[in-house]
């Protein structure tokens, strides 16, 4: 009898290999609803401002405080939406913020006044915020069990070219400069957003059973024992095992919500500190920020897939030990440009640079994949409820606490950074440990669906 063999791979199927990309055949609706998001939130994000500033009569600072006031409104909802996502699976999570995202968008372009900005920026973040919660277990849905520190370099990669993309495309309607382009802008919003919601309540072929039985060829770590099909994702607030209560007697958990408060207060490095201080502190022109800032998103956008590939070999405990590591020194060496004659501090910039967007390149996929296997199934979304709030609170803390530190001295926001990454070394390790006692499934009396793409919600 002849021996068989399996066919060639494709020429595609080997460059995808070869760049750390994730098997796409068959995920097209996943992938470009990511990618309107992100286009959607770079425009956003880049114009929104210059939008109510052109089509009010509301100051700067009213709109910008209108606009702050409505996002610190949806900080306490994460422990809502991940209620929602243990009931509803996060197929109709993402689905729903995409729609309410379209809401918030339609609001905007009727909003006048301050409490108008107000409402409608939070029901855009609101929307956001469902998208973003749902969209991690989601990931692990259409991952199917296999390549999932890829699939997630994937979606960050994703999501940088979306927001750059995005950004460009704002700037150019910013340059045309007139009201009804702007209004143009968040029309197509409201049409893309629309579409991805469709998009993600339409998947199909992939299976909650599957994801979860399903190991990836690399080591990963020991994931908490998942609850059977009929006890999954029970709603369990009045049984003394379920609720957020068991989330916060889950101290492995815990540590790792307080590691990623560290990221979270790295990501905001770009956006709150390195333009003042470099221009105020090191002398250094604002155009040369501008450059950093390109370079570390053409690296993350270039290099997250391939340095996905290389993850996905290691353990994700290593990989947040090596990113916290990479963090501190990154920050150690901001600090120290303040004693660097003028000719070292660019090259100093761009050392520092460099060791922060491997940082963050080595930090999201991991710490994405283990907030939802480390959550017990059938409290997957409370789980994931607390985990948004580092991002909620750490968010809206960071740049108050980093500007008042930088008013402070130069050199404290870095020595802080530089602290919480080293200090969060210790809350890491051993996180991929099996706990002693695997933890409660849901009582049999309170059965929720279970999430499937390839059809609807099932009992």
């Amino acid at each position: 009898m002849m021996p068989q063999h399996s066919p060639a791979p494709s020429t595609w199927r080997r460059i995808q290999t070869a760049w750390g990309l994730p098997d796409l055949a068959g995920k097209g609706r996943f992938v470009t609803a990511n990618l309107i998001d992100s286009l959607g939130n770079g425009l956003v994000v880049a114009f929104t401002v210059v939008f109510f500033v052109k089509t009010t009569s509301l100051s700067l600072v009213a709109v910008g405080a209108a606009l702050t006031a409505g996002q610190l409104l949806v900080l306490p909802f994460p422990l809502f939406i991940g209620r929602l996502l243990d009931t509803y699976g996060p197929r109709t999570v993402v689905a729903a913020g995409n729609w309410i995202s379209v809401a918030g968008f339609i609001g905007f372009l009727f909003s006048h006044a301050a409490w108008q900005i107000v409402l409608w920026q939070f029901v855009v973040q609101l929307g956001s915020t469902a998208f973003w919660m749902g969209n991690s277990p989601l990931t692990v849905l259409v991952a199917r069990g296999v390549e999932r520190a890829r699939w997630f370099g994937f979606v960050r990669a994703l999501r940088n070219v979306g927001v750059g993309f995005g950004g460009a495309a704002s700037a150019a309607a910013l340059s045309i400069g007139t009201v009804a382009g702007l209004r143009a802008v968040m029309v197509i919003n409201v049409v893309t957003f629309a579409v991805a919601g469709w998009l993600v309540i339409t998947l199909r072929g992939a299976d909650t059973s599957e994801a979860v039985g399903a190991g990836p060829a690399a080591p990963k770590p020991a994931e908490p024992k998942p609850a059977e099909p009929e006890q999954a994702a029970g709603e369990t607030t009045g049984h003394p095992s379920g609720g957020y209560r068991t989330v916060l007697k889950d101290t492995r958990y815990l540590r790792l919500v307080a590691t990623n408060i560290s990221f979270v207060f790295a990501s905001t490095v770009i956006s709150v500190l390195l333009a003042v201080y470099a221009v105020d502190n090191l002398d250094v022109g604002a155009w040369i920020v501008g450059v950093f800032v390109v370079l570390n998103a053409a690296m993350v956008a270039l290099l997250q897939t391939l340095a996905s590939r290389w993850i996905e070999a290691r353990r994700p405990v290593t990989v947040l030990v090596l990113a916290l590591l990479f963090n501190a020194a990154a920050f150690v060496v901001f600090g120290t440009l303040l004693v660097l004659p003028g000719w070292a501090v660019i090259v100093g910039l761009l050392i520092a640079m460099v060791l922060y967007t491997v940082a963050e390149m080595l930090s999201s996929p991991p710490t994405s994949e283990l907030s939802v296997v480390m959550a017990p199934e059938h409290l997957r979304g409370r789980y994931l409820g607390v985990y948004q709030l580092s991002w909620s609170v750490g968010g809206a803390v960071a740049p108050a606490l980093l500007t008042a530190l930088l008013e402070g001295g130069a050199a404290l926001p870095w020595v802080f950074l530089t602290a919480i990454s080293v200090l969060a070394v210790p809350l890491v390790l051993g996180l991929d440990r099996r706990p002693a006692a695997t933890s409660e499934a849901a009582p049999a009396g309170d059965v929720a669906p279970v999430e499937r793409l390839d059809g609807d919600p099932v009992g």
